[in-house]
């Protein structure tokens, strides 16, 4: 954040809230299309949020209802109901941690590996459509410096 010598924080330009303004939309065009996705694939768009996360979880780390809500910003026992409805759906399986027993993992069934699939095969198509878009958004927000 740039401040004045006063100490109070510098005016933005017209051009700078016009940018932040154009990439806020870009994002939120980018969840409405997401949630669109999840949901032609008769999947709630937290529950295909859910499936990316246990999907895209670093390999060799347990991904936990713990770690899931943090991921998720959401509280433990809304990821646990989460988890729960993932688990009737056939899309997930709790498994015992072979490191605590007393702790369960989350493991994607076969199922979701292919349901997720589809959507994140789209998903990236999205991307790639608006990546330079966004990019553009980006530069006129914060500029290059050289």
């Amino acid at each position: 954040m740039t401040h004045t010598l006063d100490g109070e924080v510098a005016p933005l330009s017209e051009a700078e809230y016009e940018a932040l303004a154009s990439f806020r939309f870009t994002l939120r065009r980018f969840a409405a299309f997401s949630a669109a996705a999840a949901r032609a694939q008769g999947l709630p768009p937290q529950q295909h949020q859910a499936l990316l996360a246990i999907r895209g979880w670093p390999e060799g780390e347990p991904m936990t209802i713990g770690a899931l809500a943090s991921h998720l910003f959401v509280a433990p026992h809304t990821a646990a109901e989460l988890v729960g409805r993932l688990v009737e759906a056939g899309l997930v399986e709790r498994l015992a941690d072979p490191r605590d027993r007393r702790r369960q993992t989350l493991k994607l069934t076969r199922r979701a590996d292919g349901l997720l699939a589809r959507l994140s095969r789209a998903h990236i198509e999205e991307i790639r459509h608006m990546a330079p878009e966004l990019i553009r958004r980006l530069r006129r927000v914060a500029p290059a410096t050289g």
